[in-house]
């Protein structure tokens, strides 16, 4: 599975062990950021997400505390992006919600929590059902 992942400077440690962590299981676009120099965390998240939008697949985005990223990627029709702090976020934001972007803090969350909740993410299925019409909502709002 294709998978697009950034980060900007507070999560560049943590973004590089990510990816080393994939690399061996799924195919991992590193976006950027590629180095922990000052960057700007908008940028990021809209480079994956267009990717996640044109592929069809899903990212990983990453800053200090996740937030950021998260708020950005969610302006995006189509992106439904989550700000995980456990697995059972992991796991409940793809099962009930379809998310297609993960969001993590560098600054806040190990790197094994991260690859725990990046492992549960992927593995996990959208249950449909009911949950297809909020997700049908979701898409409609600001029209």
């Amino acid at each position: 599975m294709k998978i697009f992942i950034a980060s900007d400077h507070a999560a560049f440690n943590e973004k590089q062990a990510l990816v080393e962590y994939l690399k061996g299981s799924h195919e991992i676009v590193d976006l950027g950021t590629h180095s922990p120099e000052s960057t700007n965390y908008p940028e990021w998240a809209k480079k994956l997400v267009g990717k996640v939008l044109e592929e069809k697949t899903f990212g990983i985005l990453m800053c200090g505390s996740g937030i950021g990223v998260c708020m950005t990627a969610n302006r995006f029709k189509g992106i439904r992006a989550a700000l995980c702090r456990d697995e059972d976020d992991a796991k409940m934001t793809r099962l009930h919600n379809n998310a297609n972007v993960i969001c993590l803090a560098g600054r806040k969350t190990p790197v094994e929590q991260m690859k725990k909740m990046v492992d549960v993410f992927l593995a996990t299925p959208f249950e449909g059902g009911r949950h297809q019409t909020r997700i049908e909502l979701f898409d409609s709002l600001g029209e």
